[in-house]
């Protein structure tokens, strides 16, 4: 039995939730045919005496190059069946020295802005894209439904521990704020009302500052405050 890390990484381009997804190559036993290659969430195995963490943080940055991302572990994916579907099995035996091993996997979920990380992939990666979760394909594995939950989590987390702010820019408007909140909530806000919501949060720090080079009316800019939260 093997144990691995996948990491659900979500971004936010502004008009959409976006995740990034890598697609599965190989450098080892030939170049898979193009029917055979799929897209996927990025992940490996955990290797011997590395904390879980410690493996998340590595294989996102060895398959995408980003590092220094939010990461929280969320679920652990232990189905005997979850890397035995005929989909699989091409990428399976051409890069795992064990194809038939049963693969525990600990998931964890990142947020990160999209104006501070961009992917470049390398390893068994081909390529790493931002993907609308709107419009996933068919992924490797169980790694649809590894992102159902994900998505399930970071909209109970999004506001009660104040983790959408890693995905906005860090200067940002109260109009970004809200769009961010109706594509990860998937629901019409109050524009009156989630404004003074948001003038009770201590922790969106109003700046002197407006927006620059927009068409529109510069709105002011507001910062994220981590030390201010009502839990501290």
């Amino acid at each position: 039995m093997d144990i691995s890390v996948d990491c659900v990484l979500f971004g936010f381009d502004g008009e959409s939730l976006t995740l990034l997804l890598i697609e599965q190559r190989t450098d080892q036993g030939g170049p898979l045919s193009e029917e055979d290659l799929q897209m996927a969430l990025p992940g490996d195995f955990v290797m011997e005496h590395e904390a879980l963490e410690d493996a998340a943080a590595r294989v996102l940055e060895e398959l995408t190059g980003l590092d220094n991302v939010y990461l929280k572990q969320f679920h652990a994916f232990g189905s005997p069946d979850r890397v035995k579907g005929l989909k699989d099995q091409p990428w399976l035996h051409t890069f795992r020295a064990q194809p038939e091993n049963r693969v525990i996997t600990i998931a964890y979920f990142g947020l990160v802005s999209l104006h501070d990380h961009v992917p470049c992939a390398s390893s068994f990666a081909g390529h790493a894209e931002w993907v609308d979760v709107g419009n996933l394909p068919d992924l490797a594995f169980d790694h649809n439904d590894i992102t159902d939950l994900a998505l399930a989590t970071l909209r109970e987390q999004l506001e009660s521990k104040h983790i959408g702010f890693e995905m906005l820019p860090k200067k940002f408007t109260l109009r970004q704020l809200q769009s961010l909140h109706e594509i990860v909530l998937d629901k019409k806000l109050d524009k009156r009302n989630f404004r003074k919501n948001v003038k009770r949060m201590d922790h969106v720090v109003p700046l002197n500052e407006k927006e620059r080079g927009v068409l529109h009316k510069p709105a002011q800019l507001f910062r994220f405050d981590a030390n201010l939260t009502s839990e501290s």
